[in-house]
Formats: C-alpha cells, sequence, structure tokens
C-alpha cells in the first residue's frame, strides 16, 4: 500500500495531537513532519516532501496563507488544506489564489479531513460543505450575470505579508530583518509599502487589521498594540 505521507502545522499542539490521533488510525495515511509555526510548515515541507500538508491559517512568524503560497510555489506536487476557525469568502478566495487545494472549517474539520485528505492527494479540491455551496452560488451567479468572478489587485506581496506579521507580532526592525536575513533598510520598504497600500500610518492600526483578517490571533498582538 502507497502510504500518503502528511505534514501538520498548527500552533496548537493539542489540535496537533487530536489530528495525529485521528490520522495514524487510519492504514494509507503516515505523518512525516509538525510544525508549530507558518515558517516552520515550509522548511517542514521543503526537507519531507509530503504529499499533504494540513495547515492552519492562523500561526505565528508566518501565517497559513503565506505558507501556503511558499509551498505551492516551492512543492507543486504538495497539495495543501488549510483548517481554519474563519470561513468567510475573502479568505477563501486568497487560499484558493495561493494554490490550496482545500479549505475546512475547523468545527467539522473531524467530520471532512480524512476525505479531504484523500482527495487532495489524487488531485482533487475538497471543500466543507457550507464553504463549497457558497462557490457553487458564487460561480452560478457569474455565470447568470455574464460577469467573471473578480480577482482582488490589492493585496500584499508574500514579503509585505510577513513583514505586516511580524510587525503585528510586536517585532522591531532589527528583529524583522534577522528573521527575513533581509537588510533593516529593506524592512522600512516594506514597512512603508504597506502602510501604504493599506492606509495605516501606526502599528496599533496594522495589528488590529492583522487580527481583524485572521493573519495574528488576539493574544499575538497584545505586546504590539500595548506598546
Amino acid at each position: 500500500m502507497n502510504m500518503i505521507k502528511v505534514l501538520l502545522a498548527d500552533d496548537h499542539i493539542v489540535v496537533r495531537q487530536g489530528l495525529r490521533a485521528l490520522l495514524v488510525a487510519e492504514g494509507d495515511i503516515e505523518i512525516v513532519a509538525e510544525a508549530d509555526n507558518g515558517r516552520q510548515a515550509v522548511q517542514m515541507a521543503k526537507k519531507f516532501l509530503p504529499d499533504v500538508a494540513v495547515i492552519d491559517i492562523a500561526m505565528p512568524v508566518l501565517n497559513g496563507l503565506e505558507a501556503t503560497r511558499q509551498i505551492t510555489h516551492a512543492l507543486p506536487s504538495t497539495k495543501v488544506l488549510i483548517l481554519s476557525s474563519y470561513s468567510n469568502d475573502e479568505y477563501v478566495q486568497q487560499l484558493m489564489e495561493a494554490g490550496a487545494a482545500g479549505y475546512l472549517v475547523k468545527q467539522t474539520a473531524a467530520n471532512d479531513l480524512l476525505k479531504a485528505i484523500r482527495e487532495a492527494h489524487k488531485g482533487n479540491a475538497f471543500f466543507s460543505p457550507a464553504i463549497a455551496k457558497r462557490l457553487r452560488d458564487h460561480c452560478r451567479e457569474a455565470f447568470v450575470s455574464g460577469q467573471p468572478v473578480r480577482r482582488r489587485t490589492d493585496y500584499l506581496t508574500t514579503r509585505e505579508a510577513e513583514v505586516l506579521q511580524l510587525i503585528a507580532e510586536g517585532r522591531a526592525n532589527k528583529q524583522i530583518a534577522a528573521e527575513l536575513c533581509i537588510s533593516i533598510k529593506t524592512v522600512e520598504k516594506h514597512r512603508q509599502q504597506v502602510m501604504n497600500k493599506l492606509g495605516i500610518h501606526d502599528v496599533a492600526g496594522l495589528t488590529r487589521h492583522a487580527i481583524a483578517k485572521g493573519i495574528i490571533e488576539s493574544n499575538a498582538g497584545l505586546t504590539a498594540t500595548q506598546s
């Protein structure tokens, strides 16, 4: 039997333990690596070459959206499934554009995850039922109206999004430069570009934006908002 190699990435160890217990009980799934932040997920994916990466969207250092972009770019054969507490259309659209093979709402993930992994491994997309219905409805509306589904063009670049997340987590420019292996001057440039694109010109505002968009969890931004 060909085993499906799976990477688990979630910053909550209890969640990872629960997912691991669910998956290892299956005879055709092998957990090859685990990660507790997005950057580690990218590194583990490049090292262990999983067939499927199951990634939480709200993780420290690098969130699930940016991790997905980097994994699908570097490893086209690895299929990424997103786990999220959020299910709004903006998240789903961004993840699809980033190359995700599926999007599961955490509340129903236990029921859907095994099927989603097997479908992704076959090269198929899989979404939680409520999300799948909304996607069908959007496509139907676009077909009836004759208007294509619009793609947003104002997304931050991968590097800008990385800088935004680290700012929102309370990192100083010097720390961000060290984390991303770039110069402080480059960090300052990206920081200004982020502020200009978002129309937000203070750290507290950037932190609130990151929390509202699910880039970081609210407790991760306490340091930044209090400083």
